[in-house]
């Protein structure tokens, strides 16, 4: 089953269950999908691409939580939190900060990487290695941290 039917099963269940938060997160997921298809010419998306896709509902999400959370809004920070624990859902699990801290290292040795001035050298490589495995704001402080 892709995303969009696994979309579209979701609503379904969630109008059904009256579950508002899933609901969001659904309809959030398809209206992304039909954007995405939209931009490709209407075809049908690949694995990668739908990861991408979650990836950026995600950081939307986390995003606005911290923004709502800074600005003492419980309520919009409840809805965030809750359509992000749905779209987490449907991600792969996601590497710890200390495996993650091995791979980089060894992208770092394996070619021969040292000092700050590499960076731009090792974060396409390490972005590559751990797509859809770890948060792109730990590849980037780690690979600031093991570099500095």
């Amino acid at each position: 089953m892709n995303l969009t039917e696994t979309a579209n099963e979701g609503i379904k269940t969630a109008m059904k269950a009256k579950d508002e938060a899933s609901l969001r997160a659904f309809r959030a997921i398809k209206a992304a999908i039909i954007v995405a298809k939209t931009e490709k010419g209407d075809a049908e998306l690949d694995a990668d691409t739908e990861i991408k896709l979650l990836q950026k509902l995600v950081k939307q999400r986390k995003d606005s939580l911290e923004i709502y959370i800074k600005q003492d809004r419980p309520d919009l920070a409840k809805a965030e939190q809750e359509e992000l624990s749905v779209i987490e859902s449907f991600l792969p699990k996601q590497m710890s900060e200390e495996d993650v801290r091995v791979i980089i290292g060894g992208i770092i040795v394996e070619n021969n990487l040292a000092g700050a001035q590499n960076i731009g050298k090792l974060m396409p490589l390490a972005m590559k290695a751990l797509a859809g495995k770890a948060d792109g704001k730990v590849i980037s402080a780690l690979a600031k941290e093991l570099l500095g």
